[in-house]
Protein backbone atom coordinates (compact mmCIF):
# COMPACT_ATOMS: atom_id res chain seq x y z
CA UNK A 1 0.00 0.00 0.00
CA UNK A 2 0.99 3.72 -0.49
CA UNK A 3 3.33 5.07 2.31
CA UNK A 4 1.34 6.62 4.81
CA UNK A 5 3.12 10.00 4.56
CA UNK A 6 -0.28 10.48 1.56
CA UNK A 7 -1.92 11.49 5.20
CA UNK A 8 0.24 14.27 6.39
CA UNK A 9 -1.83 17.45 5.43
CA UNK A 10 -1.98 20.65 6.94
CA UNK A 11 -4.82 21.25 9.63
CA UNK A 12 -7.65 23.32 9.22
CA UNK A 13 -6.83 26.77 10.23
CA UNK A 14 -10.68 27.38 11.53
CA UNK A 15 -10.42 24.92 14.10
CA UNK A 16 -11.95 25.19 17.85
CA UNK A 17 -9.19 25.63 20.12
CA UNK A 18 -9.23 22.82 23.05
CA UNK A 19 -6.77 21.43 25.13
CA UNK A 20 -2.78 21.51 24.04
CA UNK A 21 -0.56 18.47 24.78
CA UNK A 22 1.72 19.92 27.03
CA UNK A 23 -1.06 21.50 29.32
CA UNK A 24 -2.41 19.95 32.46
CA UNK A 25 -5.67 18.73 32.39
CA UNK A 26 -8.62 19.83 34.70
CA UNK A 27 -12.19 18.29 35.34
CA UNK A 28 -15.75 19.72 36.15
CA UNK A 29 -16.25 17.81 38.87
CA UNK A 30 -15.40 19.37 42.18
CA UNK A 31 -17.39 18.39 45.14
CA UNK A 32 -15.63 18.98 48.83
CA UNK A 33 -12.84 16.48 49.65
CA UNK A 34 -12.52 14.89 52.71
CA UNK A 35 -8.83 14.90 54.31
CA UNK A 36 -7.69 11.28 54.63
CA UNK A 37 -6.05 11.30 57.82
CA UNK A 38 -8.37 13.39 60.10
CA UNK A 39 -7.40 14.88 63.63
CA UNK A 40 -9.87 12.42 65.20
CA UNK A 41 -10.53 8.64 66.50
CA UNK A 42 -11.25 6.14 64.56
CA UNK A 43 -14.97 6.49 63.69
CA UNK A 44 -17.24 3.46 63.65
CA UNK A 45 -18.44 2.36 60.24
CA UNK A 46 -21.89 4.11 59.39
CA UNK A 47 -24.53 1.36 58.23
CA UNK A 48 -24.53 2.88 54.76
CA UNK A 49 -20.82 1.00 54.57
CA UNK A 50 -21.26 -1.83 56.72
CA UNK A 51 -23.94 -3.25 54.22
CA UNK A 52 -21.68 -3.15 51.59
CA UNK A 53 -17.98 -1.95 51.79
CA UNK A 54 -17.41 -3.52 55.60
CA UNK A 55 -19.39 -6.54 55.06
CA UNK A 56 -16.39 -7.96 53.55
CA UNK A 57 -14.29 -7.93 56.70
CA UNK A 58 -16.28 -11.31 57.67
CA UNK A 59 -16.27 -12.75 54.64
CA UNK A 60 -12.52 -12.54 53.78
CA UNK A 61 -12.02 -15.96 53.89
CA UNK A 62 -9.13 -18.05 56.31
CA UNK A 63 -5.73 -17.13 55.47
CA UNK A 64 -5.96 -14.07 53.29
CA UNK A 65 -4.38 -11.69 54.79
CA UNK A 66 -1.28 -14.48 54.38
CA UNK A 67 -0.77 -12.70 51.08
CA UNK A 68 -3.50 -14.09 48.70
CA UNK A 69 -6.58 -11.33 47.24
CA UNK A 70 -9.18 -10.52 49.27
CA UNK A 71 -11.83 -12.31 48.74
CA UNK A 72 -15.77 -11.67 49.23
CA UNK A 73 -18.62 -14.27 49.66
CA UNK A 74 -21.40 -12.09 48.16
CA UNK A 75 -21.66 -13.24 44.54
CA UNK A 76 -23.57 -9.90 43.88
CA UNK A 77 -20.31 -7.68 45.36
CA UNK A 78 -17.64 -8.17 43.30
CA UNK A 79 -15.50 -5.82 44.78
CA UNK A 80 -12.42 -6.86 46.85
CA UNK A 81 -12.04 -6.01 49.94
CA UNK A 82 -8.20 -4.94 50.55
CA UNK A 83 -7.03 -5.27 54.13
CA UNK A 84 -3.49 -5.65 53.95
CA UNK A 85 -0.61 -4.54 51.56
CA UNK A 86 0.08 -8.47 50.88
CA UNK A 87 -3.67 -8.37 49.88
CA UNK A 88 -3.12 -5.67 47.71
CA UNK A 89 -0.19 -6.48 46.01
CA UNK A 90 -1.35 -9.90 45.38
CA UNK A 91 -4.78 -8.38 44.07
CA UNK A 92 -2.69 -6.51 41.19
CA UNK A 93 -0.53 -9.19 40.31
CA UNK A 94 -3.41 -11.87 40.03
CA UNK A 95 -5.26 -9.36 37.26
CA UNK A 96 -2.35 -9.15 35.18
CA UNK A 97 -3.39 -7.30 32.45
CA UNK A 98 -7.09 -6.26 33.20
CA UNK A 99 -7.31 -3.13 34.73
CA UNK A 100 -7.41 -2.44 38.44
CA UNK A 101 -9.92 0.45 39.89
CA UNK A 102 -8.39 1.02 43.62
CA UNK A 103 -10.92 3.47 45.87
CA UNK A 104 -9.51 4.97 48.84
CA UNK A 105 -12.14 5.61 51.43
CA UNK A 106 -12.76 6.62 54.74
CA UNK A 107 -15.25 6.32 57.56
CA UNK A 108 -15.89 9.44 57.90
CA UNK A 109 -16.59 10.33 53.88
CA UNK A 110 -20.14 10.62 52.95
CA UNK A 111 -19.02 10.74 49.26
CA UNK A 112 -17.21 8.11 49.40
CA UNK A 113 -19.96 6.14 50.97
CA UNK A 114 -22.60 7.72 47.91
CA UNK A 115 -19.71 6.43 45.49
CA UNK A 116 -19.28 2.81 46.42
CA UNK A 117 -22.86 1.40 45.72
CA UNK A 118 -21.88 2.71 42.12
CA UNK A 119 -18.84 0.95 41.76
CA UNK A 120 -20.10 -2.26 42.61
CA UNK A 121 -22.86 -1.74 39.80
CA UNK A 122 -19.86 -0.92 37.54
CA UNK A 123 -18.37 -4.30 38.71
CA UNK A 124 -21.45 -6.44 37.71
CA UNK A 125 -20.88 -4.99 34.12
CA UNK A 126 -17.71 -5.15 33.41
CA UNK A 127 -16.28 -8.51 33.90
CA UNK A 128 -13.17 -7.70 32.38
CA UNK A 129 -12.43 -4.95 35.46
CA UNK A 130 -11.17 -5.36 38.78
CA UNK A 131 -12.19 -3.46 41.59
CA UNK A 132 -10.73 -2.88 45.10
CA UNK A 133 -11.75 -0.91 47.80
CA UNK A 134 -9.22 0.48 50.64
CA UNK A 135 -10.85 1.93 53.72
CA UNK A 136 -8.01 3.73 54.82
CA UNK A 137 -9.10 4.33 58.74
CA UNK A 138 -9.46 0.54 59.09
CA UNK A 139 -6.38 -0.82 60.66
CA UNK A 140 -2.95 1.03 60.67
CA UNK A 141 -1.83 -1.29 57.97
CA UNK A 142 -4.35 0.60 55.43
CA UNK A 143 -3.65 3.81 56.88
CA UNK A 144 0.18 2.60 55.55
CA UNK A 145 -0.66 1.40 52.10
CA UNK A 146 -2.34 4.78 52.02
CA UNK A 147 0.50 6.63 52.83
CA UNK A 148 2.52 5.16 50.43
CA UNK A 149 0.45 5.37 47.60
CA UNK A 150 0.29 9.18 48.86
CA UNK A 151 -3.42 9.16 49.10
CA UNK A 152 -4.03 12.75 50.74
CA UNK A 153 -7.75 12.82 49.90
CA UNK A 154 -11.05 10.62 49.58
CA UNK A 155 -12.33 9.40 47.42
CA UNK A 156 -9.18 8.38 45.61
CA UNK A 157 -9.51 6.17 42.62
CA UNK A 158 -6.31 4.76 41.02
CA UNK A 159 -6.26 3.02 37.93
CA UNK A 160 -3.68 0.38 37.30
CA UNK A 161 -2.68 -2.69 34.88
CA UNK A 162 0.38 -4.96 34.75
CA UNK A 163 0.99 -3.60 38.30
CA UNK A 164 1.52 0.16 37.15
CA UNK A 165 -0.18 2.99 38.11
CA UNK A 166 -1.62 4.76 34.74
CA UNK A 167 -3.99 6.87 35.71
CA UNK A 168 -5.47 8.62 39.17
CA UNK A 169 -8.33 10.99 39.80
CA UNK A 170 -10.02 12.82 43.32
CA UNK A 171 -13.12 13.44 43.77
CA UNK A 172 -14.74 12.80 41.12
CA UNK A 173 -18.51 11.40 40.44
CA UNK A 174 -20.01 8.91 38.57
CA UNK A 175 -19.72 9.97 35.56
CA UNK A 176 -16.43 10.04 35.46
CA UNK A 177 -15.72 7.07 37.04
CA UNK A 178 -17.57 5.36 34.42
CA UNK A 179 -15.87 7.44 31.88
CA UNK A 180 -12.83 6.05 32.98
CA UNK A 181 -13.19 2.72 33.33
CA UNK A 182 -14.33 2.68 29.60
CA UNK A 183 -11.30 5.20 28.14
CA UNK A 184 -8.85 2.55 30.60
CA UNK A 185 -10.03 -0.96 30.64
CA UNK A 186 -11.95 -0.75 26.98
CA UNK A 187 -10.32 -3.74 25.31
CA UNK A 188 -12.95 -5.49 24.12
CA UNK A 189 -15.26 -2.80 22.27
CA UNK A 190 -16.15 -1.73 18.70
CA UNK A 191 -13.03 0.77 18.87
CA UNK A 192 -10.11 -0.34 17.29
CA UNK A 193 -7.24 -0.36 19.55
CA UNK A 194 -4.08 1.23 17.63
CA UNK A 195 -0.24 0.77 19.26
CA UNK A 196 1.63 1.98 17.11
CA UNK A 197 2.04 3.35 12.89
CA UNK A 198 1.73 -0.20 11.39
CA UNK A 199 -1.87 -0.34 13.07
CA UNK A 200 -2.76 2.28 11.28
CA UNK A 201 -1.22 1.49 7.92
CA UNK A 202 -3.18 -2.16 8.83
CA UNK A 203 -6.25 -0.51 9.72
CA UNK A 204 -6.59 1.69 6.06
CA UNK A 205 -5.55 -1.33 4.44
CA UNK A 206 -8.46 -3.77 5.45
CA UNK A 207 -10.96 -0.69 4.31
CA UNK A 208 -9.90 0.86 1.56
CA UNK A 209 -11.86 -2.04 -0.87
CA UNK A 210 -15.06 -1.27 1.76
CA UNK A 211 -14.43 2.49 1.23
CA UNK A 212 -15.38 2.49 4.98
CA UNK A 213 -14.90 5.94 6.79
CA UNK A 214 -12.49 5.32 9.32
CA UNK A 215 -12.70 7.84 12.54
CA UNK A 216 -9.47 7.90 14.31
CA UNK A 217 -9.86 8.94 17.99
CA UNK A 218 -6.20 10.47 19.08
CA UNK A 219 -5.31 11.47 22.37
CA UNK A 220 -3.67 11.29 25.93
CA UNK A 221 -3.54 8.56 28.50
CA UNK A 222 -4.25 12.10 31.37
CA UNK A 223 -6.76 13.74 29.32
CA UNK A 224 -9.89 15.06 30.65
CA UNK A 225 -11.64 15.54 27.80
CA UNK A 226 -10.66 12.30 26.01
CA UNK A 227 -12.12 10.40 29.07
CA UNK A 228 -15.22 13.16 28.38
CA UNK A 229 -15.59 11.92 24.75
CA UNK A 230 -15.04 8.34 25.03
CA UNK A 231 -18.23 6.95 25.95
CA UNK A 232 -19.73 8.45 23.14
CA UNK A 233 -17.37 7.22 20.59
CA UNK A 234 -18.29 4.09 22.47
CA UNK A 235 -21.84 4.42 21.52
CA UNK A 236 -21.14 5.59 18.04
CA UNK A 237 -18.95 2.32 17.11
CA UNK A 238 -21.98 0.38 17.85
CA UNK A 239 -24.53 2.21 16.43
CA UNK A 240 -23.00 3.23 12.90
CA UNK A 241 -22.03 0.51 10.66
CA UNK A 242 -21.17 2.22 7.91
CA UNK A 243 -17.99 3.96 10.02
CA UNK A 244 -15.04 2.23 11.48
CA UNK A 245 -13.93 3.85 15.03
CA UNK A 246 -10.40 3.51 16.24
CA UNK A 247 -8.06 5.33 19.18
CA UNK A 248 -4.40 5.92 19.75
CA UNK A 249 -2.98 7.22 23.40
CA UNK A 250 -0.24 9.22 21.50
CA UNK A 251 2.09 9.06 25.01
CA UNK A 252 1.66 5.03 25.21
CA UNK A 253 4.53 5.04 23.25
CA UNK A 254 7.72 6.52 20.65
CA UNK A 255 5.75 5.50 17.78
CA UNK A 256 2.30 6.52 18.53
CA UNK A 257 3.96 9.72 19.46
CA UNK A 258 5.80 10.38 16.25
CA UNK A 259 2.20 9.39 14.66
CA UNK A 260 0.95 12.67 16.47
CA UNK A 261 3.92 14.76 15.29
CA UNK A 262 3.16 13.35 11.59
CA UNK A 263 -0.43 14.42 11.56
CA UNK A 264 0.31 17.42 12.98
CA UNK A 265 -1.61 17.25 15.95
CA UNK A 266 -0.66 20.05 18.56
CA UNK A 267 -4.62 19.77 20.67
CA UNK A 268 -6.56 16.40 22.13
CA UNK A 269 -8.88 15.05 21.49
CA UNK A 270 -8.75 15.17 17.58
CA UNK A 271 -10.36 13.10 15.25
CA UNK A 272 -8.63 12.16 11.85
CA UNK A 273 -11.29 11.32 9.30
CA UNK A 274 -9.72 8.80 6.66
CA UNK A 275 -11.34 7.38 3.07
CA UNK A 276 -9.50 5.48 0.70
CA UNK A 277 -6.07 5.79 2.76
CA UNK A 278 -6.30 9.90 3.15
CA UNK A 279 -6.82 12.83 5.54
CA UNK A 280 -10.47 14.03 4.06
CA UNK A 281 -11.09 16.06 7.66
CA UNK A 282 -10.37 16.30 11.20
CA UNK A 283 -12.59 17.62 14.49
CA UNK A 284 -10.54 18.92 17.12
CA UNK A 285 -12.98 19.01 20.78
CA UNK A 286 -14.96 16.81 23.16
CA UNK A 287 -18.58 18.61 21.99
CA UNK A 288 -20.93 15.22 21.60
CA UNK A 289 -23.15 17.02 19.09
CA UNK A 290 -20.59 18.35 17.33
CA UNK A 291 -18.52 14.96 16.79
CA UNK A 292 -21.40 13.05 15.17
CA UNK A 293 -22.27 16.50 12.93
CA UNK A 294 -18.84 15.91 11.46
CA UNK A 295 -18.90 12.32 11.23
CA UNK A 296 -22.21 12.66 9.46
CA UNK A 297 -21.15 15.67 7.35
CA UNK A 298 -18.12 13.35 6.08
CA UNK A 299 -20.44 10.56 4.86
CA UNK A 300 -22.34 12.89 3.19
CA UNK A 301 -25.05 13.92 4.86
CA UNK A 302 -25.91 17.20 4.86
CA UNK A 303 -25.22 19.15 8.23
CA UNK A 304 -26.34 22.64 9.23
CA UNK A 305 -25.01 23.84 12.62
Amino acid sequence: MAALTNLIIKPPQNLCSTTKLNTAFSYGYNPKLQSFFPNKPKITLPARFITKASAATSNVKDGSAGGGAAKTNKEEDKVQHIHTVAEFEAALRDAKQKLVVVEYAASHSKHSSNMYPFMVNLSKTCNDVVFLLVMGDESEETRELARREKIQKVPHFSFYKNMEKIHEEEGIGPDMLMGDVLYYGDNHSGVVQLHNREDVEKLIADHKEDQKLIVLDVGLKHCGPCVKVYPTVLKLSKQMDNAVFARMNGDENESCMQFLKDMEVVEVPTFLFIRDGEICGRYVGSGRGELIGEILRYQGVRVTY
